[in-house]
């Protein structure tokens, strides 16, 4: 009796030390990780994906490669007004009035001081050409430039467009280094983009940042607004310096900022590249920016409007009014037409529709598709040229 219980405690044993062997044999082929940490007394390793970027961190850590291509083709503007001769300059030169007024005037000629500004710019050819904003040096009786390598020559103005805030000047100098132009129309929101220019007057200065948005328009700024805005800091003294990418290549001309307070407050508008180089062409071949025009105002399709019209969307301009005599009043175009679009490119409001009537040269037949009525219909409108006067709407 005693044998046989002595037999089966042992095979019972036996067979426990088997399939206890056989699970470590299972775990340790198949499962070697799960082996270990059980073993060590750990919990189980979670396996988590991880995306492998492909980057190199000490790659993107620098962009002192974009700033080296790119800085020596940023320069400093300097700009000089001088100030109109006082009529009553004999009685302002007696010793009694400059006791009061001194401050005002220069004490080795009793002059009024001219009037200073600076700004920035960017070269665009190596014969001299630099491409800056328009304010920059409107009404300026002097112009000089400031190198980046220490020289400073004085410039004249080739053109000017105070449409887009555009301006070319010129100095005499040949082998300079030129920017390179990259297409603006590639962007995407969230680019890294650098900022070039001199804020203040400290100096040549390079900011970081992002594209916030594209296409930024209705800003009050220009006639035709098609702004990249961005975050990278630009400061009074920036203006039409360089906004480039992470290769050292131009995207856009720093224009503008919003601020309460006169420094940044990280939004920035620069005009794209694409458009710049359009218009420094255009200087270049003939002086001026010729431009499409066809003599209409127009507003936006608010949803109100859009629900008065039966619009199926808030999409299209309201023509407001019709300039008598102009290339719209002849192709008859009448106020309360919607324009919905212009040879086939749809118009999503007024900005839209500004951009693509400049677009067109004159002279040129282009079909206006525009409701009316509650009905569509084709209108061909001989294309004029764009007064020279700002103040006329479309």
């Amino acid at each position: 009796m005693n044998n046989q219980l002595h037999k089966k405690l042992w095979l019972i044993f036996a067979q426990t030390v088997t399939v206890c062997l056989a699970v470590v044999f299972v775990l340790r082929i198949f499962f070697p990780d799960m082996l270990e940490n059980i073993l060590a007394k750990k919990p189980y390793a979670v396996a988590v994906k991880q995306e492998y970027s492909g980057l190199n961190i000490k790659e993107v850590a620098s962009y002192s490669q974009a700033v080296k291509k790119a800085m020596p083709a940023v320069v400093n503007i300097f700009t000089s007004k001088i100030a109109p001769e006082n009529p009553h300059q004999k009685y302002l030169d007696d010793p009694t009035f400059r006791q009061f007024f001194g401050d005002q005037f220069d004490d080795s000629d009793g002059q009024p001081q001219p009037e200073n500004s600076l700004g920035s710019g960017v070269i665009v050819s190596a014969q001299g050409l630099i491409l800056t904003n328009n304010h920059v040096i409107a009404s300026a009786d002097e112009i000089e430039i400031a190198l980046s390598d220490g020289r400073k020559m004085s410039a004249k103005v080739v053109g000017t467009d105070p449409d887009t805030d555009l301006a070319l000047i010129k100095i005499e100098a040949d082998h300079l280094p030129a920017i390179t132009f990259a297409s603006s129309d590639k962007l995407n929101v969230g680019d890294v983009v650098l900022a070039i220019g001199n804020p203040f007057g400290v100096g040549q200065t390079v900011t970081q940042g992002i594209i916030s948005a594209l296409g930024r328009n209705h800003l009050g700024i220009n006639t035709f607004e098609n702004f990249i805005q961005t975050d990278a800091s630009i400061n009074p003294g920036n203006s039409g310096g360089a906004l480039i990418d992470t290769d050292g290549n131009l995207v856009g001309i720093n224009s503008a900022i919003y601020s309460r307070s006169g420094g940044s407050m990280g939004i920035g508008f620069a005009i794209p590249a694409t458009l710049a180089r359009q218009v420094m062409d255009q200087i270049v071949s003939q002086g001026n920016v010729t431009r499409g025009w066809i003599g209409i105002e127009a507003q936006d399709i608010t949803p109100e409007l859009a629900e008065s019209f039966r619009l199926k969307t808030a999409q299209g301009a309201l023509i407001a009014g019709v300039l008598r005599g102009s290339p719209a009043d002849k192709a008859g175009l009448r106020p309360g037409d919607i324009l919905l679009s212009i040879e086939g490119k749809l118009i999503s409001d007024t900005g839209t529709m500004l951009n693509l009537i400049a677009a067109l040269a004159p002279s040129q037949r282009a079909t206006l598709q525009i409701a009316r009525a509650e009905a569509t219909m084709d209108v061909v409108v001989i294309i004029g040229k764009r007064p020279k006067p700002a103040e006329i709407k479309e």
